[in-house]
């Protein structure tokens, strides 16, 4: 399903849904008036699906509806007509395994700002295959860095909206590619950790597991909710409490969490080791525990 020569590139296979039609991914084409396209004015959840069954299918899409509404942007169509289509989508892909974007858009319109110069929202959903690393990875770990790039501020746009407004998150990834990693942690506008360009992040301390808050201007990320239920389940103490990137450096294991990621062990911080660098023994116990989940051998619903 992806093009051989550039792993990010999908085949000419693909198949979308469009507005209520399965079209060719040639024909898939929005308006260059839509508002999406200009001012970045709409919605979008990343999910994924496992052995057919999308995962935590429930929580993707009230977050997809509640930002929705927040940015009193109205989706055209009802939650189980959402998610049929998603399910229409896979099947005419062919897939069980894939990653989704289900995206919302307000619409073609007219230039400015005022969602009233648009027509009706438009709805769009992708289905292809996910690799976002490499497995080998998973067992060793891999490095990041913290970013000048900051978050933005929780009192501006809410982070609970995932917006299609990502440039933020993407000049910090831009900062991560020139120092060569794939990932880069953002601090708050007070200094403290809130997340990474498109994972949450732990840490564990003294055999407790700590994350940023939702006040530090995270999206509370599904994986993440996974993650700290089954960390309970285990008997693990979860806290949310503000972090400085000190914290991050003298962890005794770190790990990101994210619908593309899964959850994946961090070895390096800013060039600092992290614990032993090695994969540590409550991420390699999350880690079975989520992949458990996606196999429908643990359920865990939030």
């Amino acid at each position: 399903m992806f093009n051989a020569s550039n792993p990010h590139l999908p085949g000419t296979d693909l198949k979308v849904w469009l507005d209520g039609k399965i079209v060719p991914m040639e024909e898939a084409k929005i308006s260059v008036f839509d508002h999406g396209v200009l001012y970045g004015d709409g919605v979008f959840e990343g999910i994924r699906a496992y052995n057919g069954k999308v995962f935590q299918m429930e929580a993707h899409m009230r977050r997809l509806y509640q930002g929705a509404g927040a940015i009193c942007l109205q989706i055209p169509i009802g939650k189980e007509a959402f998610e049929k289509a998603i399910y229409d989508t896979l099947e005419a892909n062919n897939l069980n395994n894939a990653y989704i974007r289900a995206v919302v858009t307000r619409g073609a319109g007219y230039l400015g700002l005022h969602p009233g110069k648009t027509a009706n929202p438009s709805v769009f959903i992708i289905t292809a295959g996910l690799a976002l690393y490499p497995l080998e990875l998973y067992e060793k770990g891999m490095p990041i860095i913290t970013a000048s790039t900051i978050r933005n501020h929780p009192h501006a746009v809410s982070a609970q909206v995932k917006s299609l407004n990502y440039l933020n998150n993407i000049m910090a990834q831009i900062e991560a590619t020139q120092a060569g990693v794939v990932e880069a942690v953002m601090l708050n506008h007070e200094g403290y950790v809130a997340e990474c360009t498109g994972d949450n992040i732990f840490i564990v301390r003294k055999g407790e597991l700590l994350t940023p808050p939702p006040s530090a201007g995270i999206l509370e990320g599904v994986t993440r909710a996974v993650v700290m239920e089954l960390a309970k389940r285990r008997g693990i103490a979860v806290h949310e409490k503000n972090m400085t990137r000190h914290d991050l450096y003298v962890a005794d294991e770190c790990f990101l969490t994210g619908t593309g990621a899964e959850i994946m062990p961090i070895t390096h911080i800013d060039q600092r080791q992290i614990g032993c660098g090695k994969i540590g023994v409550m991420t390699r116990q999350l880690l079975e525990d989520f992949w458990a989940c996606t196999k429908g051998q643990i359920d865990v619903q939030v």
